[in-house]
């Protein structure tokens, strides 16, 4: 009989320990050690001939690899143009956030594809009532397995193989032999090698839907991570119906490109014209707004920055920043206080981009600058003008990239004026019926967008 042997593994990390700690020493993370059971290792096989060769570099077919486009335009834009065939797609999200629904409307959108959904969490008839909601036409190209057997699973695709694989979620299959419970570290790395397998065996696409942790991370060692070709992050506010599909690893394609989709109440409706959407609500004439010009991946989208500058009622005035970093908002405030000379020592301040999206690339300090003192002065901004420029430590604005696309994104809306750094307009084609105020510095830049102070 094999003797199990006992040993504590961190469940956020991977790390093992032959006993319990209450602090993981490799990710310093607390109460994260599960007890899980093993057999004994088995020793190296022995040594023989064996089959198996190097293949040199040039024997290999140098073509493009062939991609299966999902149906989902959006989704296809995130992957780098459609799914490559044998690769392995981890999609992550909070609980609620529409990761179920996007897989379900994936595999009713691929056509006569034979895709094979597998749920560890939901029978198939309560799929069936999902797929009915959504309002998709039952199709014999679909199939729907409930299990969480891992046994099971590959037995199915062995005796059936079909064009796309979509397993929710990774955390419930689990192997029968293993002693661990499902949703452990073990079973997440058995479940996940093993679909690994099957996907680079047969040439199978597959995607796996993974649980979040309240601290926004894939659930699962960072391994699981590591093993699959893509990873996919669904981002969005629980209280806005906005989702973004964000690709955070890629080995296929780039890690810049985003999807935009709304959720309504027949589903995932992608947004074509994200621009247009985020600003229809904004208001004109009002002080501390302005627009800027994002960019994520090819994409550019017009944002508004909102700004909130009120006296502050406690000793030590708040920062607060909601889509943009908030480390950055301190640094432009110093900037606004140091270089341009605004006491900004006794107010609140409060920076949001309308919508629910983030942020992250540094083109927006200018218009969080802009936005700021118009606020603190209550004087609105140039509501016909968009603003895009980084700030430095001097108070200079300095170049931003790719600003040809921001500029043809601002002339498409209407806008007519677009204040931008001077290296940026020197590099830039004219677009008929935009201006283009360029601006070395702050003061500069607040002069020709707010005017003049008090």
């Amino acid at each position: 009989m094999k003797r199990l042997k006992s040993r504590y593994v961190c469940q956020s990390c991977g790390h093992e320990s032959a006993r319990w700690l209450g602090k993981c020493p490799n990710c310093e993370g607390w109460n994260t050690f599960t007890e899980e059971l093993s057999g004994p290792v088995r020793g190296p096989g022995r040594r023989g001939k064996t089959t198996v060769r190097p293949v040199p570099l040039t024997e290999l077919d140098g073509s493009a690899e062939s991609r299966l486009s999902c149906g989902i335009p959006e989704l296809d834009r995130v992957l780098g143009g459609g799914v490559v065939p044998g690769s392995v797609v981890l999609v992550g999200g909070d609980p609620g956030i529409g990761k179920s629904t996007l897989m379900m409307q994936m595999a009713a959108a691929m056509g006569e594809k034979v895709v094979l959904y597998c749920s560890g969490e939901e029978s198939a008839r309560q799929i069936r009532l999902r797929a009915d909601r959504l309002k998709i036409r039952p199709a014999a190209n679909l199939l729907l397995l409930n299990e969480t057997d891992l046994d099971s699973l590959e037995a199915v695709l062995q005796h059936s193989m079909p064009d796309v694989l979509i397993v929710d979620s990774i955390q419930t299959m689990a192997r029968p032999g293993m002693e661990s419970a499902p949703g452990t570290v073990s079973q997440v790395r058995e479940a996940t090698a093993l679909l690994m397998r099957q996907a680079k065996t047969h040439g199978l696409p597959v995607f796996l839907v993974g649980h979040v942790t309240k601290e926004g991370l894939i659930a699962g060692p960072k391994v699981i991570e590591h093993m699959v070709d893509t990873v996919l992050q669904f981002e969005g506010e629980r209280h806005y119906a906005y989702r973004i599909l964000r690709a955070m690893k890629n080995r296929f394609g780039s890690t810049n490109e985003i999807g935009i989709f709304e959720m309504q109440d027949g589903g995932l409706v992608e947004v074509t014209n994200p621009s247009e959407v985020f600003l229809a609500q904004r208001k004109h004439g009002a002080s501390g707004s302005i627009v800027i010009a994002a960019l994520e991946g090819s994409r550019p989208l017009l944002l508004e920055v909102q700004a909130l500058v009120a006296p502050t009622s406690y000793g030590v005035p708040q920062r607060t920043a909601t889509g943009i970093d908030g480390r950055r908002l301190q640094m432009i405030l110093a900037v606004l206080e140091k270089r341009v000379g605004l006491g900004m020592g006794q107010f609140d301040v409060f920076v949001n981009v309308a919508g629910g999206v983030r942020v992250d690339e540094p083109a927006a300090d200018l218009g969080t600058a802009l936005a700021i003192v118009s606020s603190l002065r209550d004087v609105p901004a140039d509501p016909r003008a968009v603003a895009i420029g980084e700030v430095g430590l001097a108070g200079e604005i300095r170049r931003v990239h790719q600003s040809d696309r921001r500029i043809a994104e601002a002339a498409k809306l209407g806008f007519e004026r677009m204040v931008l750094p001077t290296l940026s307009a020197e590099s830039t084609r004219r677009v008929r019926g935009l201006e283009l105020i360029e601006v070395d510095t702050v003061d500069k830049a607040i002069e020709v967008a707010i005017g003049r102070g008090r």
